[in-house]
Order: C-alpha cells, then sequence, then structure tokens
C-alpha cells in the first residue's frame, strides 16, 4: 500500500479572519515538529466554500503509533510553545474523521513539500465528496470503482484517493474524532481548478459533504 494506512480528516472553524493566521503558524511551526513525532503531513487546504474553515490531512502507519506520535507532539515543545496562539484562532477542532484507504491500491501518494518560506501560492485543487453508506456489500463500492474514479480521471484528475471509515477504537482520546458514522470519502487532484469546479456531485442521494479545497504553500497534497 502506498501512504499512510491510518488517515485523519480533520476540519477546523475559525474566528472570523484567523484562517491565514492559523495557516502561517501550521506551515511554520507544525509541520516538521508532526513529522518528527512519526506522522505523515499529507495535505494543509483552505476551504474555498468557508472563509473560515482550515481542512488539513494527516497519516500513520497503524493506530498504535498514532498514540505514540500525537502524545509526542502534543506533550511536546512545538505544540507546548505555539498552542495558544493557535487555539486561539479557532472556535472548534473537534470535526475529525479516522478514515483507512478502501484497498492496497487507494491511499495517499503526497508529493513534495516547499520549504519554510516558500512565496508561490498552492497548486491546483482538491474536490473531496464525503458520502454515507450501509455496510461492506453497499454498491455504492462497485459504483465508486465503475464510475465514480473512471469520470474523475476522465475529467482530469492526476490522482484520486479514497478512504472509509476506520472504526477502531481512538488510541488518543483527548482529541475527538467523529464516531458511528460510516462513511466513504474521495479525493480527487486537478491542476486545473476550472476542470475541479467542473465536477459533478458523484453521489447526490448520499452525500453528507462537498469540499472544494485550495491547497496551501507547503501541502504535499496539490493538483
Amino acid at each position: 500500500m502506498t501512504g499512510p494506512a491510518i488517515v485523519e480528516l480533520r476540519q477546523y472553524t475559525l474566528r472570523p479572519g484567523r484562517r491565514n493566521v492559523l495557516i502561517d503558524l501550521f506551515e511554520r511551526e507544525f509541520v516538521e515538529s508532526q513529522e518528527a513525532a512519526g506522522m505523515t503531513l499529507i495535505g494543509q487546504f483552505r476551504d474555498l466554500d468557508d472563509p473560515d474553515r482550515f481542512v488539513w490531512l494527516r497519516g500513520f502507519p497503524d493506530m498504535e503509533s498514532r498514540r505514540r506520535s500525537l502524545e509526542a507532539f502534543y506533550d511536546g515543545p512545538a505544540w507546548q510553545a505555539h498552542r495558544a496562539a493557535a487555539n486561539e484562532t479557532m472556535i472548534d477542532s473537534d470535526n475529525v474523521l479516522l478514515l483507512k484507504p478502501l484497498d492496497e491500491t487507494s491511499g495517499f501518494s503526497p508529493g513534495e513539500r516547499e520549504s519554510r518560506g516558500a512565496l508561490r501560492s498552492g497548486q491546483g485543487r482538491i474536490i473531496a465528496g464525503v458520502h454515507a453508506f450501509d455496510g461492506p456489500d453497499d454498491p455504492l463500492f462497485r459504483r465508486l470503482a465503475g464510475d465514480a474514479v473512471p469520470a474523475l480521471r476522465k475529467a482530469g484528475a492526476r490522482s484520486v484517493a479514497t478512504l472509509v471509515t476506520d472504526s477502531s477504537p481512538n488510541t488518543f482520546p483527548r482529541l475527538p474524532v467523529r464516531e458511528g458514522e460510516p462513511v466513504l470519502v474521495w479525493f480527487a487532484a486537478f491542476a486545473d481548478p476550472d476542470a475541479a469546479d467542473a465536477v459533478p456531485d458523484l453521489f447526490t442521494e448520499r452525500s453528507i459533504q462537498r469540499l472544494r479545497l485550495e491547497p496551501t504553500v507547503r501541502s504535499r497534497l496539490h493538483g
């Protein structure tokens, strides 16, 4: 399998006008420090339809390493030094889905990251969908493989990742996750924002959320 086996999709509701403040702090202080604790920072994004939402993805090899890495980071010097400034930007940070790749070929393959202080904007656009499903025999999975992923690639998606809820117990309860919600989540990376915006909702009757995301400068997942 390429990429992390466990993925957190984290969506933060921020105080009005504070998103760029958090992104600047995050990309300066919380990228290398989290990866030094054993995590993979997959991507950071501005939600194009909500100016006060920050969306990001991080991954882990397994749930036990997740516990160790989160303990190391949140008890470590970077978070202790900057947590007050980070928390001051936030209204809510508990909207978190714990996910795993649908199969061995459907995970993330993050690219290279820009160094600190890079000035260019993030590349391309990420479109994502969150959809309810009813269990392992749900026909949604066949529709995804047979129709949705080929349609995304035909529309110009450079890569597509598909994930489902991981129902493992939360190994780090200091950070809550949304439990009891079986969902399928897909992410499609486009170099062309216009092509991305033209992609329709693939499973309207199952849709919980659709996201149009602009990668930040240091996001490893981009178009």
